[in-house]
């Protein structure tokens, strides 16, 4: 039986309510029609030219992306923009474009967290900033990892259980910390420090930090802190996605996974040695 998109994208607003996206965000079908048929989907953290490629290659009829294609307002979509230019060849393609953003980060029990969580071997999660009126749905999760390990070990079982990427995963705070309840939070979480603090967090996974937060929480004795890739701690939630808009569907449309880096650093350079690409 045919599925249109209309049917793919109530399917994903279903798990990844509109609602519970920030009110600066861009969530929804950004490109398509709706009474067009869907036989093929590709889920990717980024909406880039590798990935319009795969969809071409690939002959996917949809694209779900958790970054938006755009955040701010746009006049136009002139093919010789960058970003028109995703545009023009997805539309010339018949393939749409849909986005699950902070509604995918914030969504209970198979959104980014909980996928970012649950690849790190944590058990017993809830979220580090509740939503209002759900309390498994919110920012962040913390939870249990099996047995204590050291900070240094934890951010070993990091970089094992995420994306390759350039610029690995740094831990700030004593190496032989021990750690067993572990907060996360998938792109960039840095405004939940206090949050995991309060928690009791060991540590605190999460992207982007920046310097001074970073000195602040390790002064004030609160949690460790690991860094990753923004790309490597969302991309654990294509995977389980996928999953849940093929069984929503009862398999009647093909589910696939960029497996493209879509990270933009490409090399890691240390004292003593020479930039390694990746």
């Amino acid at each position: 039986m045919t599925v249109t998109l209309g049917e793919v994208v109530a399917a994903l607003e279903a798990r990844y309510d509109p609602a519970l996206a920030e009110d600066w965000d861009a969530v929804g079908l950004v490109c398509g029609d709706p009474a067009e048929p869907v036989r093929r989907v590709l889920f990717a953290v980024d909406p880039v030219t590798a990935v319009v490629d795969e969809v071409l290659e690939t002959g996917a009829q949809l694209l779900v992306t958790h970054h938006p294609l755009f955040l701010t307002a746009v006049h136009g979509v002139p093919a010789d923009d960058p970003r028109g230019r995703l545009v023009h060849r997805l539309v010339r393609a018949g393939a749409g474009l849909f986005v699950a953003h902070t509604n995918a980060d914030r969504a209970p029990d198979h959104g980014v967290n909980d996928a970012l969580a649950a690849v790190l071997g944590l058990t017993g999660t809830r979220p580090l900033q509740p939503a209002p009126g759900d309390p498994r749905a919110g920012l962040g999760r913390v939870g249990r990892l099996p047995a204590a390990v050291t900070l240094a070990e934890f951010a070993e079982l990091a970089a094992a259980a995420l994306p390759d990427t350039a610029g690995g995963v740094r831990a700030a705070g004593d190496p032989g910390r021990p750690v067993r309840t572990v907060a996360v939070c998938g792109g960039s979480g840095g405004s939940l420090l206090t949050a995991a603090a309060a928690a009791g967090a060991d540590v605190l996974l999460t992207s982007d930090l920046r310097h001074h937060p970073v000195t602040d929480v390790l002064e004030a004795a609160g949690p460790a802190v690991c860094d990753a890739a923004h790309f490597a701690t969302e991309w654990p939630w294509l995977p389980v996605a996928a999953e849940v808009l093929r069984g929503d569907l009862s398999g009647r449309v093909e589910v696939a996974v960029s497996h493209r880096r879509t990270d933009p650093w490409t090399c890691h350079a240390a004292a003593g040695g020479a930039a390694v690409p990746r």
